[in-house]
């Protein structure tokens, strides 16, 4: 015990990620609790060979795929508070859900093994007709590495409701277990891409370069939803474009809605009017992770 409790005050004195930018200072994100888990700020990079191929617009992509944890993506940005929470609140156990090859579940796998937590994970088999490989390989193979102990679901259920469920089983069995939603999609996840709308901010002001759009995939909501947010809060009004990856249009808007509203409360800001969340679902096809004939 004495080890343990050794442990999480080395956790607890980690380096903090600390946000710093000459935009409004309401947008201050250092009086949450966070841990350092991120490669930031990660570049911005034009697509000459893209913007040829389609005859224009200036096209950039944010390389939200280089943040660093177990090969990295954007998950990495909300766990940073997300764990940062759980160290707060003298968690030894992080629990969450996703689908089978769920990238949150491989990131947050990743950073419990990394700040010495252990990581209980519930999988969904969301995606139809895969072979039995499906469930070994890929992001579940390094589930375990990290050490994660893993249960399966049926397609269909209420993820959120299940993985709560295994969390008050959990509690009757001693442990401390901290609970992430699905996609660390909530109010303390999404300030991870506040964080990332203030990075942004600070890179036009850096570059000289001055975005029109910001067009990214969204699913859970924690990405878009914490963009949105974050360049309210900061004075940056640049429009965020949703391509959905599962739900239909007017969900999927109103599940942004709700969390954006979350954040800015969280940030101890007024609301978004729903005007400010767009959504393309015309992407979806078939379902979530099912390849389309195109």
């Amino acid at each position: 015990k004495k080890k343990k409790k050794l442990q999480f005050e080395r956790i607890q004195k980690m380096n903090v990620v600390q946000t710093k930018n000459n935009l409004d200072p309401s947008s201050d994100l250092t009086k949450f609790a966070r841990v350092s888990l991120c490669h930031q700020p990660t570049p911005i990079e034009p697509m000459k060979r893209l913007e040829a191929e389609l005859g224009g617009p200036n096209l950039y992509i944010k390389r939200d795929d280089c943040t660093g944890l177990a090969t990295g993506g954007n998950k990495t940005r909300k766990l940073e508070f997300l764990v940062g929470d759980a160290i707060a609140q003298n968690a030894d156990m992080l629990v969450t859900q996703g689908a089978i090859q769920s990238n949150h579940v491989r990131q947050t796998a990743a950073a419990a093994c990394k700040v010495g937590m252990k990581c209980h994970a519930l999988l969904e088999r969301r995606v139809p007709d895969r072979a039995a490989s499906y469930e070994e390989t890929g992001n579940v193979l390094l589930d375990k590495l990290f050490g994660t102990t893993l249960e399966f679901r049926p397609a269909g259920l209420d993820m959120n409701a299940e993985a709560l469920a295994v969390v008050e089983k959990l509690k009757s069995e001693g442990h401390r277990p901290y609970f992430i939603p699905g996609g660390g999609s909530n109010a303390i996840g999404a300030l991870g891409y506040v964080s990332c709308a203030l990075e942004i901010a600070q890179q036009e002001q850096e570059t000289g370069t001055k975005f029109d759009w910001l067009v990214m995939g969204t699913g859970s909501t924690g990405t878009q939803a914490g963009l949105v947010a974050g360049f309210q809060s900061s004075g940056r009004e640049m429009p965020v474009m949703g391509i959905s990856v599962r739900q239909p249009h007017d969900r999927q808007v109103a599940a942004v809605h709700k969390l954006v509203n979350s954040t800015l409360e969280t940030l101890g800001q007024s609301s978004a009017p729903a005007s400010k969340i767009h959504v393309d679902d015309g992407y979806v096809g078939e379902g979530y992770g099912i390849t389309a004939s195109s």
